[in-house]
């Protein structure tokens, strides 16, 4: 029986995969300050209503989808699963978006 350090590192990581999500999807306008950037987002993905759409569908879709289980509890099957959601952002046709929203990674900004 795992202890209780080990769920409270799994649940540590959450802020970990959300975070860089959540300012992305909070910054589109942001980025639509920029013509170039409005234009590409408006002809690429429909816009920014639609793109946001696009990207927390694919991440709730696939970062809850248990594909990471190995049997073991719920949340380290979950945990998993996201991880993978995570590990493939860069296919993703949207990641240039990420990467126009300063996005670094996963693992946080060390440099602050």
């Amino acid at each position: 029986v795992p202890n209780a350090l080990i769920f409270i590192d799994k649940y540590t990581q959450v802020p970990r995969i959300l975070g860089p999500i959540v300012h992305c999807v909070e910054n589109l306008e942001r980025l639509c300050e920029d013509a170039g950037v409005k234009q590409l987002i408006e002809h690429t993905y429909g816009g920014v209503d639609n793109l946001r759409k696009d990207i927390l569908a694919d991440f709730f879709r696939h970062g809850f989808d248990g594909s990471g289980s190995d049997g073991g509890s719920c949340i380290d099957g979950r945990l998993t699963s996201s991880w993978n959601w995570c590990s493939k952002i860069e296919k993703k046709d949207y990641y240039p978006i990420f990467l126009l929203s300063e996005f670094q990674g996963f693992d946080g900004d060390f440099r602050r």
